[in-house]
């Protein structure tokens, strides 16, 4: 069965749930999978997601098969880290470079992405073990940056995270980019409020179109 990291280096493409409001987190979270999605991460920014966590695990088949991932963000130290591991979030994103969270995760066996911006962050976080470095936010930095970054440390994996959608997706994966972490594009609140999975369902598919070019 593929685990989650198979999934996060094949699937190459991380849909970020970052919402006030996790009523309606089912229908989107299948919305999303009906799509092609195959990684998905709910922000801890939500006191509720892990919670939700536990709960689409036990209810999504998709999930417990093997056919997708469901994990965490926003973990920033290891006590955060202890309550995303104990949800059972299968894999877990960092907005910071953290070595405590780096260790909780490798203890437990659980994929993670470290938060990191500048080299000296992103070659730390890989250091300490990361298996992947989510560079943060890339909105400013732009797909030349991955590329600088993987000139001198070609063996990085990392996952740009911020102001991307599938008009520069590909550009940042055809930089050296493993993955890229979406949210805002694909995960409006104002979708998920007014029940539009259509437009959910429309973004997702043209992300993952541009992904698979």
């Amino acid at each position: 069965m593929p685990s989650s990291l198979d999934h996060l280096l094949e699937s190459r493409v991380v849909a970020i749930i970052r919402l006030s409001r996790l009523e309606r987190a089912r229908e989107l979270v299948c919305t999303l999978l009906d799509a092609g999605i195959r990684c998905i991460e709910f922000t801890l920014t939500n006191p509720d997601t892990p919670s939700w966590i536990e709960r689409l695990l036990a209810e999504e088949p998709r999930f417990r098969e093997g056919a997708a991932c469901l994990g965490m963000g926003s973990v920033r130290n290891a006590d955060e880290a202890k309550l995303a591991l104990d949800s059972g979030a299968q894999f877990i994103v960092t907005p910071i470079a953290s070595e405590p969270v780096v260790r909780a995760c490798k203890t437990r066996g659980v994929p993670i992405a470290a938060g990191a911006y500048t080299p000296t962050e992103i070659a730390s976080m890989w250091d300490s073990g990361a298996d992947m470095v989510k560079v943060f936010p890339a909105r400013s930095l732009g797909p030349a940056y991955i590329r600088d970054i993987l000139g001198p440390m070609p063996y990085l994996k990392l996952i740009p995270t911020g102001g991307i959608d599938a008009s520069n997706a590909r550009e940042y994966l055809d930089a050296g980019a493993t993955a890229v972490g979406v949210g805002g594009s694909l995960c409006r609140a104002d979708w998920v409020d007014g029940c539009r999975w259509d437009l959910v369902h429309e973004a997702a598919t043209l992300l993952m179109r541009a992904v698979s070019k």
